[in-house]
């Protein structure tokens, strides 16, 4: 690894450790290996430097749901067993990633202090609409993009709510069956289309 590597990689275990606004330049130098120079050389500041780190951080923890859901793939015929599975994967993966998502939601808070965030994960938000419609429900953004973004959307908003109780009160989140209940009782008082 060069020093740009070891830069994101010192400064992602900083981010889980520490958070975004618990990181300072000499933490991610002294996890790194580098000089704090290097900082300035390869990411012009440590905010440049930290944002790569958390979109990074953010793309290998999709990059591992997409593997989850390809792991459940053979669940195809049966949708219900495969949101289940698919749900149980992704909670586990809460008390894994816990710091990711715990900082997902410090910058949230303080996006319109950081411009250049918002911009990152308005486009990573977009993208990821798509991504969970193509994951979950094998849509086509090609073929129907305003159906895929609403559907991408749903997802997004019952990833995004399960992190939130995840993180608030673990003992007491919904449970991948518990969320499959809840989606049967919605669907059937909406009934058919």
């Amino acid at each position: 690894m060069g020093n740009r590597e070891d830069l994101l990689a010192g400064a992602k275990r900083c981010l889980m450790e520490k958070g975004y606004s618990g990181t300072t330049a000499r933490d991610i130098a002294a996890a790194a290996g580098t000089s704090l120079a290097a900082i300035g050389y390869h990411f012009r500041s440590t905010k440049a430097l930290l944002n790569a780190a958390l979109i990074e951080a953010m793309e290998e923890w999709g990059k591992e749901v997409e593997q989850t859901l390809a792991a459940d793939a053979s669940l195809s015929d049966a949708p219900a067993q495969r949101f289940e599975a698919t749900w149980t994967r992704i909670i586990e993966s809460f008390a894994r990633l816990r710091p990711l998502w715990a900082i997902q939601f410090e910058l949230i808070a303080q996006m319109d202090r950081l411009p250049e965030l918002r911009e990152a994960f308005a486009a990573a938000n977009r993208q990821a609409r798509l991504g969970l419609a193509a994951i979950f429900e094998n849509l086509d953004p090609g073929a129907d993009e305003r159906k895929a973004m609403a559907v991408g959307s749903f997802y997004q908003a019952l990833l995004g709510g399960m992190a939130t109780q995840w993180l608030v009160d673990p003992d007491h989140a919904p449970s991948a069956r518990d969320l499959l209940e809840a989606l049967r009782t919605v669907g059937a008082r909406l009934g058919p289309q």
